[in-house]
Order: C-alpha cells, then sequence, then structure tokens
C-alpha cells in the first residue's frame, strides 16, 4: 500500500500532521515512550535543534534506526523535492541532542557516506516499508544522517 499523498504547504491538512506532531511530542513524554514510541517496527525519538533561521528551539519526533552508539535518521519529509527543516538546522549544527525514553544524548550529526548510506537504506526500509516508496516519489537522494555520541 502506498503512503499517503504529501499535503500541500498552507492546508488544512498540513497544519493537522503538524498538530499531531506535536501532540506525538507530549504523549511520548508522558508514557516514556509506551504512545508515540513507535511507528510500524521503527522506534521513535525527539530530535533537538535549533532553528538556523529563527533561533527557536525545536523537537521533532522522528524515527530511527539503531546501531550501537548511533543514531540513524532519515530526512525523507514524506518524499517532498525538498529536505525538511530539521536537516537543514541539524546541518548548521556542530552538535544536537537526540531524546530516546527520557534519556537525552548529545550527539554529532554527519551525512551518511554513499557507502554507508546503501548499507543502512534497506535496514530502514525493514523497520519502516515508506521509505522506498517516499525515495520514489523525488528527484533528490533523501539523506541519511548518521548521529554519534559528541
Amino acid at each position: 500500500m502506498a503512503p499517503p499523498p504529501i499535503p500541500p504547504a498552507g492546508s488544512l491538512r498540513l497544519r493537522v500532521l503538524n498538530l499531531f506532531t506535536r501532540l506525538n511530542v507530549i504523549a511520548y513524554r508522558a508514557s516514556g515512550g509506551r504512545l508515540g514510541g513507535r511507528i510500524q517496527k521503527a522506534p521513535v525519538c525527539i530530535l533537538h535543534t535549533v532553528g538556523r533561521k529563527s533561533g527557536k528551539r525545536r523537537e521533532t519526533p522522528l524515527l530511527y534506526l539503531a546501531d550501537g552508539d548511533k543514531v540513524v535518521l532519515v530526512a525523507s519529509a514524506g518524499g517532498r523535492e525538498t529536505s525538511p527543516a530539521w536537516y537543514h538546522n541539524l546541518r548548521a549544527m556542530d552538535a544536537a541532542e537526540i531524546e530516546i525514553l527520557g534519556r537525552r544524548t548529545k550527539m554529532t550529526p554527519r551525512l551518511a557516506s554513499a557507502e554507508e548510506r546503501a548499507g543502512y537504506w534497506p535496514k530502514l526500509n525493514e523497520i519502516y516499508s515508506d521509505y522506498d516508496a517516499y525515495q520514489a516519489r523525488t528527484k533528490r537522494e533523501i539523506p541519511v544522517v548518521v548521529m554519534s555520541p559528541a
């Protein structure tokens, strides 16, 4: 089954999706990750960044793949032609924090090499089957970000 279409910018559907994202952070924290802590087989973390333009603190719930002490993130934006804001904010930072089940860890981000991405991509699709469909929607190569403890 194909993932739902991308809601247009400024649409009611996108505003509802953004509200759901904020509610997911609240539910995740309140329940210790029991609510909002998994989508399909993928666990959820909260990425803490600072807006590169606004300077505001941002909290973004994201699916992740654990690789030892590393956390692997996918900047899919549902297959949009542009990467999500969190990705651009993260690229402008030397370090950020990842929150997993109430534990915050300072991490250093880097873009996965082509070889790493090729190795991670099947594992990422194993835990969240829509990534291939998202990649098929867009001409850009969806970035894979590796977060390592700082």
